[in-house]
């Protein structure tokens, strides 16, 4: 098979043929962002809550400013819950209407432009289905209640204007029965208990103005494991059974918090800090409170495999991106959720180094190339989506985020950090486009960058390449050809890019700057003798799919002398030459030598691929390898040999690997081994507590392997 073929078979089977797209992401609905009659300025939420019988009575003060000359008429959204009566700010009812989503409420006599006005209404409401969440006691956790406001859910469980585009403060006064705890934005102001009636009432004022879809409201018999970062309080709201865990989970975010300060030039600017366990899915921001699921709490066995620091510093750094600025419509959700995942990025970086953060942008890479190939491709900011929750896809968290990568390279990094401290500074309590951040970006640079914008966040889709180089030896220069191949039938521009072009030639590297504007580009650079190793695209920086044809010489050089990215590459290559001895070979030094684990790995997965008579013993080494990620994938690679000889290889490793990932991973092996014997063994694994009960599903899985 030609070079060529090999590749483009390699990269079909990352990334499967874009004609595998489900979705046609124009045929969505047109939005606009919603106008206002008002502008609400705080809402007074007294509520009180039953979780026996999942129902709730309220009243809410609304106060608001005219944005209308003559306001008669205030309309609110209101949902899944009853109004009984509205009183005017002197005590007057005021006729009202509700339908199945609105709240109509008839004013005492017409406003004037900006004037204020305020009412209260009362309500009743009972389970709701969204919203407000009540959830009975289970195995995982307590009797609980908790708000899920996100993204327009919050006039679920009180009536309000509920549209980011309009900020508000807020107070939460909340009666639950005694021994239940209550979180919630902002300030304690007081708890207050009430012995004949067996309640508490806790009241939190959030004095600093935040969108309706931030506050949050939660209630359960939390455990409050106390911290802070200089004076701010930085509190972790747990599940009793979950207390143990707080310092493996949690420890970090003081550390997290001066970082941000430090890399954002802006100072927390909430009260206080709370992460607080919720039965839900993942993390939602929430100003100064973020509801976290509980799932994410890891003991200290875990910690090393399933560290919670990806999750923390993403929910954290909304506290700049998406709290105190917030997007005015969610067709700019990559100002929340892109600046949020690459705030991740950037700690993740900071705490482990250079080149797990290389391996965490190329996750982030890859999580994106998986949807723009299998599901669709659409503007980063775009507005048309059926429903807010269509914005928040793989397009604004990792495209986005690796958007603001490629932004950073592009305009240095000390004036990609002035833009982001500038930005926070100049639209601080406001909500905003994605025409403000351009601003900051021409504000701080001098730079007009529309034309980076235009083709990144405005049009969809990236570039694919097709690279080749050839050394004339006649001339003494290496001549490179690049392509851009992608469908350019939806839309999809050709991209204008910088690209680094780097050249080892006899052990020296040289790095060329080049930009790319057709569709087909053709450079030159000296060589006096042909180049070890041609990396196109070297520092990583790109959104791409590429495309680029290496002989086995070139490739075994990449994988002893490369950086990370470019070693990974290389061992993932090499199964394309598995007729040639030296390919097994150098993937096999590599699994032994290799310093960096992530390299390790993709050369274990490789030799597993070329099927090596070499292959076992070395997995077999690889089992003792420093890094759990590589213990796990020599398993994964010898369970799929079936060898019933390695079942007590498979036990002993279960029995004295500290990682969870290991031991699941050995069950699953002794499953693939197909030994009934090993049934009363996997039984008794099968009790074992682990992270996310790992080991237990990893027993029942091999048990359900042997039954077949």
């Amino acid at each position: 098979m030609k070079k060529t073929a090999l590749f483009v078979l390699l990269l079909l089977t990352v990334f499967p043929p874009s004609n595998g797209q489900s979705v046609d992401w124009s045929k969505k609905a047109l939005q606009t962002e919603r106008t206002r009659s008002y502008d609400a300025l705080h809402y007074l939420i007294k509520i009180s809550l039953d979780l026996d019988q999942k129902a709730f009575e309220g009243a809410t003060t609304v106060t608001a400013a005219s944005f209308r000359e003559g306001l008669e008429t205030c309309v609110l959204d209101a949902e899944e819950f009853t109004v009984t009566s509205v009183l005017s700010d002197d005590g007057r009812p005021l006729k009202f209407d509700q339908t199945a989503k609105e709240l109509a409420v008839h004013l005492p006599r017409p406003y004037k432009f900006g004037e204020e006005l305020s009412f209260t209404c009362f309500y009743h409401g009972r389970d709701p289905k969204i919203g407000l969440r009540f959830m009975a006691e289970t195995a995982e956790h307590p009797q609980i209640v908790f708000s899920d406001s996100f993204p327009e859910n919050v006039h679920h469980w009180f009536p309000c204007f509920d549209y980011p585009n309009d900020k508000v403060t807020n107070e939460i006064v909340a009666t639950v029965k005694k021994g239940l705890k209550v979180a919630a934005n902002g300030r304690l102001m007081s708890v207050i208990e009430d012995a004949a009636a067996g309640t508490v009432t806790y009241h939190w004022s959030q004095d600093l103005p935040h969108s309706t879809y931030l506050i949050f409201l939660a209630a359960a018999p939390y455990v409050v494991v106390r911290d802070s970062y200089r004076t701010l309080p930085v509190n972790y709201w747990v599940y009793p059974k979950d207390e143990a865990k707080v310092r493996p989970t949690y420890a970090k975010t003081p550390k997290m918090i001066e970082f941000f300060n430090r890399i954002y030039g802006y100072v927390y600017p909430w009260q206080k800090y709370d992460q607080i366990s919720v039965p839900s899915g993942g993390g939602a921001e929430s100003t100064s409170a973020t509801a976290m699921t509980h799932r994410i709490m890891v003991d200290e066995k875990g910690e090393p495999d399933f560290p919670a620091i990806g999750i923390v510093s993403h929910e954290l750094a909304h506290q700049w991106w998406g709290d105190l600025i917030t997007l005015r419509s969610w067709a700019h959700t990559w100002l929340n959720e892109s600046f949020g995942t690459y705030s991740d990025y950037l700690y993740y970086r900071y705490e482990k180094g250079d080149d797990e953060g290389a391996v965490n942008l190329l996750n982030k890479l890859n999580a994106y190339l998986r949807e723009a190939r299998t599901r669709y491709i659409r503007p980063i900011v775009s507005d048309r989506y059926d429903k807010p929750g269509d914005m928040f896809d793989s397009h604004t968290y990792p495209k986005g985020a690796r958007v603001l990568h490629m932004l950073r390279s592009l305009i240095g990094d000390e004036p990609f950090f002035k833009t982001l401290g500038h930005f926070l500074h100049r639209y601080a309590f406001d909500a905003v486009d994605t025409a403000d951040f351009i601003r900051s970006v021409k504000t701080v640079t001098g730079r007009n960058l529309d034309w980076f914008f235009d083709q990144w966040l405005f049009k969809p889709g990236h570039p694919v390449f097709e690279v080749r180089s050839e050394w004339d030896a006649a001339g003494k220069v290496v001549r490179l050809k690049a392509a851009q191949v992608q469908d350019f039938s939806k839309g999809v521009p050709v991209f204008r890019v910088p690209v680094s072009i780097k050249l080892v030639i006899a052990g020296e590297t040289e790095v060329h700057k080049v930009w790319i504007e057709e569709r087909e580009e053709s450079f030159e650079f000296p060589a006096a003798s042909k180049p070890q190793l041609v990396r196109f695209d070297e520092d990583n920086v790109l959104i791409k799919e590429i495309v680029f044809p290496k002989d086995l010489d070139e490739l075994c050089f990449q994988l002893r002398r490369d950086d990370v990215i470019g070693r990974m590459d290389a061992a993932a290559a090499l199964p394309n030459f598995k007729d040639t001895p030296r390919a097994a070979a150098a993937l096999a030094e590599c699994v032994r030598t290799d310093p960096f684990w992530a390299v390790r790995k993709s050369a274990t997965e490789a030799l597993a691929r070329i099927g090596d008579k070499n292959g076992p013993a070395i997995f077999r080494k690889a089992c003792g390898d420093p890094d759990s990620q590589v213990r796990a994938a020599a398993l994964v690679a010898l369970g799929d040999l079936q060898d019933r000889s390695l079942l007590e290889f498979y036990k002993g490793l279960f029995q004295k690997d500290a990682s969870y990932r290991v031991q699941a991973e050995a069950l699953t092996a002794i499953g693939k081994a197909g030994d009934p014997s090993a049934v009363p063994f996997l039984r008794q694994a099968a009790s074992v507590p682990s992270y996310r009960d790992m080991i237990r599903r990893a027993a029942e899985g091999a048990l359900k392997q042997l039954g077949k």
